[in-house]
């Protein structure tokens, strides 16, 4: 391997992660900043909000394949460097320098960079997904996703699988629990709720769409 590959995997991962596509069908469909919509989230549950399943499903094949850039630029054949230019993918969807910081929850880069790494990792990702829109709490199916993703990825694609997933899980859950924005009031109740619902509230999350001009 060219010994700055590994670099031009990892920083070409991000490049390519911090890409925000539901964000830019957003603005391009109906003109609106995702950052304004409900909890602020970049993702495809709010392009789905405000501009219906059509958007969403173009966008998220946008948003599934930017995250396997990095890892298929390493090659199959060095997944430790694959593992990291997947997880910088997530980390650039999570906080995008486009977006002032702010991004999605790395779901959708996630499934792509386990595509290339770890396809059973992505199936539990798509399940844990549709689960939870089909039980109307897509945070709690994404969390149980989340908890069987490591050990079913190692079990199905040895320890370079499970290693690969821990690497896309850890930027996930970091924010989920960070979100966009310092909540209100910081108390332990706060991140639990966060980390059960992805949210601030135990209700529902805000549905409120106000369009917004684009951070300078």
């Amino acid at each position: 391997m060219s010994r700055w590959r590994p670099v031009l995997a990892v920083v070409v991962g991000f490049g390519a992660g911090a890409i925000p596509f539901s964000n830019l069908m957003a603005r391009l469909k109906v003109g609106v900043d995702l950052r304004s919509v409900g909890t602020g989230t970049v993702s495809g549950t709010a392009l789905a909000q405000v501009a219906g399943t059509g958007p969403l499903f173009i966008a998220g094949l946008f948003e599934v394949a930017k995250g396997a850039v990095g890892p298929a630029l390493a090659g199959r054949d060095h997944p430790l460097i694959a593992a990291v230019a997947g997880a910088a993918g997530v980390v650039g969807h999570n906080w995008s320098p486009l977006l002032g910081g702010a991004g999605g929850r790395g779901i959708s880069p996630a499934i792509g960079a386990l595509l290339v790494q770890a396809p059973a990792g992505s199936l539990v990702l798509l399940a844990g997904l549709a689960g939870g829109r089909l039980a109307g709490e897509t945070a709690l199916g994404s969390l149980a996703a989340d908890v069987a993703l490591v050990p079913i990825s190692g079990r199905a694609h040895g320890r370079a699988g499970g290693r690969a997933a821990a690497a896309v899980l850890v930027p996930v859950m970091v924010k989920r629990l960070l979100g966009n924005a310092a909540p209100a009031r910081r108390a332990p109740v706060t991140y639990l709720t966060r980390f059960l619902f992805d949210r601030d509230t135990w209700g529902k999350a805000n549905r409120r769409v106000a369009p917004q001009e684009p951070a300078s």
